[in-house]
């Protein structure tokens, strides 16, 4: 039965609500980690990727994906790479499609299921690493699930994955993020998203209009003009149901954690399949009461937060 009882992660008092669980770390958490090794690789399609290198001599590797809008250092991304780096794993975090320092050259960005370019990085590193495990935040959640349900039937090092604060479900989950309170949210991805377009416009006009821009309300209209349509789907549905890694979970063959709080602001109901949960045999999911979004913070500045906790000891068990 992999459904988790009884999470015991509890938040810390001062964060005494969703928004403030998910806000503080985004914003004070600093993680002190030393500098990586960058590298720069080629996309089959002409593009590239930007990665960033963690390395402790360890044949198994850690590969973190991040969230939307997100990259390879935010807090969230370095404080997973520090508990795994401080255990002798050698870890790889990497940057999305327009999410480095430098925008990517194709008219395309980056989406929940642009599981090509993930494969892109597995397959570069596994000519160096015997074994590897994939841990993705919110996008990169649902990109890390997506992949694992696409490819585990192939000849791939992978032996664990984590999910952690994942959509599962696009659609449902787009609208509750671009509702009520949470507009605030949607807002910001928004701000940076339409920076992108207009940048991006620049090189490739024809491809991407930026008139749609002023239709742009929620992050459902965004993904209705850009997103969609750019990476071959109609719209947003199509996008969201082609790309909802709940689709993909039957088919994962290696032990995966979903670690999704209850009170993420993000997260539409159908995020936790409580039912379905007790069908498959190698995805495990947890569902504590409280975290926030991409939050799980603990007391203290130093000490690592829950979900790298749970992380590191799930790719530790033994199955």
């Amino acid at each position: 039965m992999p459904l988790i009882p009884n999470s015991s992660y509890q938040r810390p008092k001062w964060l005494f609500n969703r928004h403030l669980e998910t806000i503080y770390p985004a914003l004070f958490r600093k993680v002190e980690l030393r500098n990586p090794e960058s590298e720069r690789i080629p996309t089959t399609d002409g593009d590239f990727l930007d990665l960033d290198w963690y390395q402790a001599k360890n044949r198994h590797l850690i590969i973190i994906s991040h969230g939307l809008e997100g990259n390879s250092r935010r807090p969230y991304m370095l404080g997973m790479a520090q508990i795994f780096l401080k255990n002798n794993y050698d870890v790889l975090t990497w940057n999305y499609r327009g999410c480095g320092e430098e925008l990517n050259q194709k008219p395309i960005f980056y989406h929940s299921g642009a599981t090509y370019d993930l494969n892109t990085v597995v397959e570069h590193a596994a000519q160096k690493y015997d074994t590897i495990s994939l841990v993705g935040f919110s996008l990169g959640g649902n990109l890390t699930l997506k992949y694992l349900g696409e490819t585990m039937s192939q000849d791939k090092p992978i032996q664990k994955g984590v999910a952690i604060s994942v959509p599962l479900h696009l659609s449902s989950s787009s609208k509750k993020i671009s509702s009520g309170e949470n507009q605030l949210y949607s807002k910001r991805f928004l701000k940076t998203l339409r920076e992108k377009v207009i940048r991006k416009a620049q090189h490739h006009p024809e491809e991407i209009p930026v008139q749609f821009l002023r239709k742009i309300k929620t992050l459902s209209d965004f993904d209705d003009y850009y997103t969609g349509p750019l990476h071959g789907f109609s719209d947003a549905e199509e996008y969201y149901e082609i790309n909802s890694s709940i689709f993909f979970l039957e088919n994962i063959t290696i032990p995966t954690l979903v670690l999704n709080a209850q009170n993420d602001p993000f997260l539409s109901d159908q995020c936790f399949p409580i039912k379905l949960a007790k069908e498959f045999d190698q995805v495990y999911f947890e569902f504590p009461k409280q975290g926030g979004h991409v939050g799980f913070s603990v007391p203290g500045t130093k000490a690592p937060y829950y979900s790298e906790k749970r992380a590191f000891e799930f790719i530790e068990m033994d199955f």
